[in-house]
């Protein structure tokens, strides 16, 4: 569908007089990881890394595994195999395991669903009436909407694997944190990037083949990682990006002995990233490129507008500050402030109880907005 688009849109600029119907596919949900899991399989199987499954159940087990069906963490064959046939289930991971659930569900529908708010309003605004200051602050509201929301759905997943005996890979580690964009994608969809190192990027060549051949690998990673989020022109934009800032560092450390550190690369790493969830949210490449416009100080909005076209309340500025803290404060600390055991244990129920009841309350009072993976 998207290359008879893009064929009918080549026509189009170029004066041709051909035009392609383009009909609507309906996919089945989770169609990406589906296929990502079974890929993994394939060759895991192939190379003999694993051996196959013993029966039609336990493949389709594995495939259609719930809690992460839908939009990751992508597990492979090798890490549940173990515990495919007998998976005993303790009172410790069912404990963890809910605790876990709860975090990632109080980053959906606190964090998320709230600073969604601000994002949504600002990149609905049509161009004349965006400024410089609202497309900066709709873009840093999306961008803690995506983290929140993606990690939230994926702690909810391994949390309920956990429950059910699983032990799915960590999918985020604070990315915002990341002095480079290269630990970003050490950090950001962590089962993601790894899939694309070991099954695409090392058959490829990896970095083996020269300086050339190694920009040429990462170039065609992005790409494709751009066309896997969306067959649409802003998706393969913002892989493509992401594919030149990596060659950027590249160059940088082998030619100059420079890498990004401290508070300055993790500012520019991340004013970096932001610029490039604008191609990810846009609806089109065109409102993404008026939004970028906007934010370069391009766009004249009349100074006498006769309506704010959108005013920041205090219950938006509250959630964006618990939002960045959250992104960026290290989480580490907490694990080492020195509680006995019990002590320990009874805060951290008592966060549970408090972020699910409100979680709860959210839900309630708003309904539930499906996560923004879900589409892919």
């Amino acid at each position: 569908m998207f290359i008879v688009a893009s064929a009918n849109d080549a026509a189009s600029i170029t004066g041709g007089d051909w035009h392609f119907e383009v009909q609507n596919i309906l996919l089945p949900a989770g169609i990406s990881f589906f296929t990502f899991h079974s890929v993994s399989y394939l060759i895991d199987v192939y190379n003999h890394k694993v051996k196959p499954a013993s029966s039609l159940i336990d493949f389709g087990m594995y495939m259609a595994n719930f809690p992460q069906l839908i939009a990751g963490p992508i597990v492979r064959y090798s890490e549940i195999v173990d515990v495919v046939r007998d998976r005993p289930v303790r009172l410790d991971q069912i404990q963890s395991g809910l605790f876990i659930f709860i975090i990632g569900l109080s980053k959906k529908i606190i964090l998320a669903d709230n600073v969604a708010i601000v994002a949504d309003n600002i990149f609905a605004l049509p161009p004349g009436e965006l400024g410089t200051g609202l497309a900066w602050l709709g873009t840093f509201a999306y961008t803690l909407q995506i983290y929140f929301d993606f990690s939230g759905y994926s702690d909810m997943a391994i949390g309920l694997g956990r429950m059910m005996g699983f032990e799915f890979p960590q999918n985020f580690d604070q990315p915002y944190r990341s002095r480079s964009v290269t630990e970003f994608w050490r950090r950001w969809h962590m089962t993601l990037s790894r899939w694309f190192r070991d099954y695409l990027y090392i058959p490829l060549g990896g970095n083996r083949g020269g300086a050339l051949r190694t920009f040429i690998n990462l170039f065609t990673v992005f790409f494709l990682c751009g066309l896997w989020h969306g067959a649409a022109y802003g998706f393969i934009i913002w892989g493509v990006y992401h594919g030149f800032l990596l060659i950027v560092e590249r160059v940088l450390v082998v030619r100059f002995d420079f890498r990004p550190s401290g508070w300055t690369g993790q500012a520019v790493t991340f004013l970096l990233v932001m610029i490039g969830w604008v191609f990810f949210r846009a609806p089109s490449l065109s409102a993404a490129l008026d939004h970028l416009s906007a934010m370069a100080g391009l766009h004249a909005v009349p100074a006498a507008a006769p309506v704010v076209p959108f005013q920041l309340l205090p219950d938006n500025i509250t959630f964006l500050v618990v939002a960045t803290v959250c992104a960026v404060f290290p989480v580490e600390r907490l694990r080492n402030i020195g509680l006995p055991g019990a002590a320990m244990a009874s805060l951290q129920g008592l966060a549970a109880l408090s972020l699910m009841t409100y979680s709860c309350v959210l839900i309630a009072a708003n309904g539930f907005n499906p996560f923004i993976y879900f589409r892919f």
